[in-house]
């Protein structure tokens, strides 16, 4: 152990290659797309009020687009590296346990009902919907006697997720209102404004710093329950906190993009085997990459068939998919 300490990076240096990792993947998300762009038209949408065709499009339509991915990729990747340490279960995301498909089965409820709705008040009915599939998912894996295995939470999470979809696509196809839910079902960051960023990023940025004052203690509770006990911590209240703060960065994620399995699976997992089990160092830089993945991912979804798009939520399935299958494989060694 001492010895992988020692040849470990010191922090700050996997910090600042965190950075520039982010800052690449920005540039080449903002540079390239269906519309020719160069990085001085990049710039010059981030640092002046020019108005030419090439410019205000980049600031107006695709720079709140890139910024919905990073506050959407960092709040999925806090989210999966808390409900990882806080069940100490390698197989936890907002998406496998529920949480974005109840989040989707509420917005489906709330266009309903709530047409005239803010972004607000949809981004409440998400979290109210996240927190109910998680609850579900939850109290059908703790049917049977026992702890809860990683392996039942995930077999649970897929039998509510798929209750929760057949629900929103149900209300989808009842109330003629498909074409809306499916907007946001299908994971596309398309159409995102400046309105919907000014609503939703703060309940983001919010619980991405509370999280960051929570490390600490999800670190020992990572470890083991009765050793954060034992150090006087108040184990419950803090699972409670931590699960209203998993709850906020999910719904608040499906409320501005629509569902997005995998990305909570897989960030914590890549910056665990950097970081090693801190929380205080895994927190920062699972926003870090979860905002560069996304960011990498919307890229993709831009170009590789452009000037047609392919769905963001596809290309990260099919690199999710068996990065999931590679940790079931292992056991969920990959965890440790």
């Amino acid at each position: 152990m001492m010895k992988e300490k020692q040849l470990s990076l010191p922090f700050i240096y996997q910090l600042a290659i965190g950075l520039i990792l982010f800052i690449i993947a920005f540039s080449a998300a903002m540079v390239f797309g269906a519309a020719d762009a160069t990085v001085k038209d990049a710039w010059l949408a981030l640092t002046s009020n020019t108005a030419n065709d090439t410019v205000t499009l980049l600031r107006e339509i695709r720079l709140p687009r890139e910024l919905a991915a990073i506050f959407v990729g960092a709040a999925l990747g806090v989210a999966g590296a808390m409900m990882q340490g806080m069940t100490r279960n390698p197989l936890a995301d907002p998406g496998l346990l529920g949480l974005t498909a109840g989040a989707n089965a509420a917005l489906a409820i709330a266009i309903v009902f709530l047409p005239s709705a803010n972004y607000l008040a949809i981004m409440l009915a998400c979290m109210a919907g996240a927190a109910g599939g998680a609850a579900l998912v939850l109290g059908l894996g703790s049917m049977k006697k026992g702890s809860l295995s990683p392996f039942r939470i995930v077999l649970a999470g897929a039998v509510v997720s798929a209750f929760l979809q057949a629900v929103s696509e149900g209300i989808g196809l009842y109330f003629h209102i498909s074409k809306d839910v499916s907007m946001w079902t299908a994971g596309g960051l398309i159409g995102t404004s400046w309105e919907q960023l000014q609503i939703i990023a703060p309940f983001i940025a919010g619980g991405l710093f509370a999280a960051l004052l929570l490390s600490r203690q999800l670190t020992i509770l990572s470890l083991s329950e009765e050793a954060a006990a034992g150090l006087g911590q108040k184990t419950m209240q803090i699972k409670v906190m931590l699960f209203c703060l998993v709850v906020l960065l999910a719904g608040a994620s499906v409320a501005l993009v629509g569902n997005m399995t995998f990305i909570g699976l897989m960030v914590p997992h890549i910056v665990r085997a950097v970081t090693g089990s801190d929380y205080r160092f895994i927190i920062p830089m699972s926003a870090l990459v979860g905002a560069s993945f996304m960011l990498f991912a919307d890229m993709l979804g831009r170009t590789i068939n452009a000037p047609y798009e392919t769905p963001v939520a596809a290309i990260v399935a099919i690199m999710g998919l068996p990065f999931f299958l590679l940790i079931v494989r292992k056991g969920g060694r990959t965890f440790s």
